[in-house]
């Protein structure tokens, strides 16, 4: 449940006119009194064990969104700041991307003149004090339609891409009548400033440990964004979905954990085992494909080579949590019963099939209490790396299709 309204402004400077208080309390408070007792209770089944789960559930979202809040900046006033098309988007990765046929491959209606009909919305909304906390949002949806509340899809960019990547994806889903959103995500797109803005950013909070640029710090947008999406009077606040891909699939996996307002669940190649890479000697594609920060905590901690106790080490500084209290096993299960599909690739070196037996066992069982057992879906392509598939593509199409249309 949102605060209040949200008010569109001419400029980013008044932070405390933006949203007006009017004593609602924020969907990550909800689960919480004053002294941060539980009292939520899954309304949806008498099943005790159920409602068991869903406490222990809370618990764990109050433990997250309390680390979230202990590296914030001081807070303002949601607001949204009018912006303009981006019409040279900054990737930070050589040669530049151009096209991508896997995403040009999502189901989309055969609509001759679809670019003409498309109405394009760009936007900022501030989410918290300091350059960071200027979120960009991109959203495309029909014209024509503003008086029908529709299902909403947030798209996610992976590593070193930005929101105008994922435009294919946008067009097609806003062409099947969702209204569908795209940001751009810590230090990257709009919110880099050279081709190094995310790794260094990371070093930085290798260094500082004042900031969480690797999944956390953009989570807690994705919560400010709900707020906003919740209130949209062309949105159905119960119908809003969360994809990704790569970094986006586990930006959308924390998010969903976080905020049960994204109902319906997306991630790809995106979901792994943290502490069972480590435990399992699994760990180094992961680490490849952010090693700046890696070599930078080896030199730190006097090793000649990453090792299992640099990785742990890393983890625990610019992410607390991820690779014990808060890995898969533990908030993956969380999400249920809400819709979740799981889409990795089965021969996936950042994101081992192997790792995610707990995590699987416990989304379902949690899924059968809730007497929902179809909600909660695995598929792991055969032969496929860490790479999005025209079938993920497709299947995360036919799934937002089952549960957010009505």
């Amino acid at each position: 449940m949102l605060v209040g309204s949200i008010l569109h402004v001419q400029s980013d400077k008044p932070y405390a006119l933006c949203y007006k208080q009017r004593g609602r309390v924020s969907n990550v408070n909800n689960y919480f009194s004053a002294n941060n007792k539980v009292v939520f209770t899954d309304r949806n089944t008498n099943n005790k064990m159920a409602e068991e789960e869903a406490i222990d559930a809370a618990n764990l979202r109050s433990d997250f969104i309390q680390l979230l809040r202990s590296r914030r900046p001081p807070q303002v006033q949601l607001c949204v700041v009018p912006g303009k098309p981006v019409t040279d988007p900054l990737y930070q990765e050589s040669p530049k991307p151009t096209f991508s046929e896997v995403m040009a491959s999502c189901p989309k209606e055969d609509i001759p003149n679809l670019k003409e009909l498309l109405q394009e919305e760009n936007f900022y909304l501030r989410t918290e004090e300091g350059e960071q906390g200027r979120l960009p949002v991109l959203v495309l949806s029909m014209k024509g339609s503003d008086k029908k509340k529709r299902p909403a899809v947030v798209f996610l960019h992976s590593t070193n891409k930005c929101k105008e990547w994922l435009r294919p994806l946008l067009e097609a889903y806003a062409s099947r009548d969702y209204i569908a959103v795209a940001i751009d995500s810590r230090y990257h797109g709009e919110r880099a400033t050279n081709m190094t803005t995310y790794r260094d950013a990371l070093i930085s909070s290798w260094k500082k440990g004042d900031t969480m640029p690797f999944i956390f710090d953009t989570v807690w947008d994705l919560i400010k964004l709900a707020d906003y999406l919740t209130e949209r009077e062309d949105i159905d606040s119960s119908r809003i979905g969360i994809t990704g891909e790569s970094l986006g699939g586990m930006h959308a996996w924390f998010a969903a954990f976080a905020d049960t307002r994204y109902t319906v669940v997306v991630p790809i190649i995106g979901v792994q085992g943290f502490q069972w890479a480590i435990e399992h000697d699994r760990w180094q594609a992961r680490v490849d494909s952010i090693k700046a920060v890696f070599e930078e905590a080896r030199a730190d901690l006097g090793k000649n080579e990453i090792d299992k106790e640099v990785v742990q080490k890393v983890w625990d500084r610019i992410a607390p949590g991820l690779a014990s209290q808060f890995d898969s096993p533990y908030t993956v299960p969380v999400i249920a019963p809400r819709p979740l599909l799981i889409l990795n690739g089965a021969e996936d070196p950042r994101c081992p099939i192997a790792g995610l037996d707990i995590p699987k066992s416990r989304a379902h069982k949690a899924c059968e209490n809730a007497g929902c057992p179809l909600n909660f879906k695995v598929i792991a392509e055969d032969g496929i790396g860490h790479k999005m598939t025209p079938l993920m593509v497709k299947e995360a199409s036919n799934w937002f299709d089952r549960f957010l249309k009505v």
